[in-house]
């Protein structure tokens, strides 16, 4: 370790410049093995397997370079191909950081070129069509690749046009932004940017009166379920630092604003109370956009008591769908998300359910229920919980482990007990860092988990993208 380093972590020891201390460390990938391993535990490599098969991995995001990379260390002769169109790696967690200004768009783009190693066949080109009854795939360029083994790693899909009157053309435009929007083709992480750009056109607006805004999330799974949330309070906090305010509208198919009790009184009785300017319109979920006369539609789903089942000694309930219009002069806009045309119309998603659509694994193991060579990672798995890069980390040992266990005819032991983390930020300096599983909140250190802290703003944004590019795609976390 360096000199540097030393003196950052000596710095941190004893409690002087902890941010700058933090920012040093954020630079250096050997201080941010230092701190992973005071956290919750680093990865000890088993001797590797002697297992052969060919392994083909679909995806190149953060899910598919965990598995390729962790894969690719624990056998001892692997036959790896992975079949990925990007070049570009987004540090996807970096995006709203971007949208608030406290990176630049270069800072979360990386290359698969190189996380992708040589003795792994890189086929650049997507997956059209699922064949798992003959171990085998075709391309969008028509080139048939047949398998022993297959991990599914091929994230979400962005719907901009599943609102009606909205592409994905128009974010950037009339007041419109949306922090999810990539362009990998391009190399560019532009959501961040362009709302970055609609923080401070909004704070303009400001200066002039008293804009109104709308914030939504839609009634699809979405990546990152707190990312809504952040922009809106981080929005809000940036026109609060200079003073100003705007009417604040955070509209949302759900019923509660989060699922983790700790988390969602804090944000109820904590952090909107602070704000005093914003409006929660549950049960809204938006379907439609006038970017011209700047009027977004929400559909609002009331259930109302009908007629009484003696048989059941229940009422039976009525649902109502209404429309309701909303002026706005700003619109953050989350998309419906899903899984990849290739895995929806494929016989490895899920047939029925709500869960429908999604790659059908078991929820503990992430093998597939039908097709015991097929496993998943990240967030294209149709489990209760978990579409953060923190799950797909989780995912990716236990997933590899009773892969090798399959290859073996073992067992598979191994057992994913739903972990999701989502570090909610709640204003310039603060986060929830929102832990929890399928029995609920789920820390990893012993401190509340519906409480503000400023440690956990300097974690995410120093500490985290180091650790992610050189220890998690690394295999190594």
């Amino acid at each position: 370790m360096s000199k540097l380093e030393l003196n950052a972590l000596n710095e941190i020891q004893s409690g002087m410049s902890r941010r700058q201390a933090l920012r040093v460390m954020g630079l250096s990938p050997i201080a941010a093995g230092v701190l992973a391993s005071t956290g919750s535990g680093t990865v000890t490599k088993a001797s590797a397997s002697g297992a052969k098969g060919k392994i083909v991995i679909v995806g190149g995001g953060a899910g598919a370079i965990m598995a390729m990379a962790r894969l690719r260390g624990a056998l001892s002769h692997p036959d790896i191909t992975i079949i990925a169109p990007n070049e570009i790696h987004i540090y996807q967690p970096g995006q709203v950081f971007v949208a608030a200004g406290e990176l630049k768009p270069q800072d979360i783009i990386g290359s698969n070129l190189d996380l992708i190693p040589d003795d792994v066949k890189w086929i650049k080109d997507e997956v059209s069509t699922f064949d798992p009854d003959n171990n085998a795939l075709i391309t969008r360029n028509g080139e048939k690749v047949t398998y022993d083994y297959l991990v599914v790693a091929t994230g979400l899909v962005y719907h901009y046009d599943h609102i009606e009157g909205l592409n994905s053309e128009m974010i950037g435009k009339n007041g419109i932004s949306s922090v999810y929007l990539n362009d990998l083709e391009k190399g560019t992480a532009n959501g961040g940017e362009i709302t970055w750009k609609w923080f401070n056109d909004l704070k303009e607006s400001a200066k002039k009166g008293k804009p109104r805004v709308i914030c939504t999330q839609p009634a699809t799974p979405i990546k990152c379920g707190g990312a809504p949330q952040k922009i809106l309070y981080l929005s809000d906090d940036y026109l609060k630092q200079e003073g100003l305010t705007a009417e604040f509208t955070f509209a949302l198919n759900g019923d509660k604003l989060f699922g983790v009790k700790e988390v969602n009184e804090t944000l109820m009785k904590v952090v909107q109370p602070r704000y005093g300017n914003i409006t929660n319109k549950f049960g809204h979920n938006l379907v439609a956009i006038d970017a011209e006369k700047k009027i977004a539609t929400f559909e609002h789903k009331v259930e109302t008591k009908g007629a009484y089942d003696e048989d059941l000694e229940e009422y039976e309930m009525i649902t109502t769908v209404a429309r309701i219009p909303m002026e706005y002069d700003f619109i953050h806009i989350v998309p419906p998300m899903s899984a990849s045309d290739a895995v929806v119309n494929s016989p490895l998603s899920w047939q029925k359910g709500t869960a429908k659509g999604w790659l059908e694994v078991d929820r503990e193991t992430l093998q597939h229920t039908r097709y015991p060579n097929v496993f998943g990672i990240g967030d294209v798995c149709g489990t209760p919980l978990g579409k953060t890069g923190g799950t797909a980390r989780h995912h990716a040992p236990i997933m590899v482990a009773n892969l090798l266990a399959q290859m073996e005819s073992k067992a598979l032991k191994d057992k994913f007990d739903g972990y999701t983390v989502c570090p909610l930020k709640t204003q310039y300096g603060k986060i929830i860092l929102a832990e929890f599983n399928y029995l609920g909140a789920a820390p990893s250190f012993p401190l509340a988990v519906g409480e503000e802290r400023w440690m956990w703003w300097a974690f995410d944004l120093y500490m985290l993208k180091p650790m992610y590019w050189h220890l998690m795609m690394r295999g190594l976390m």
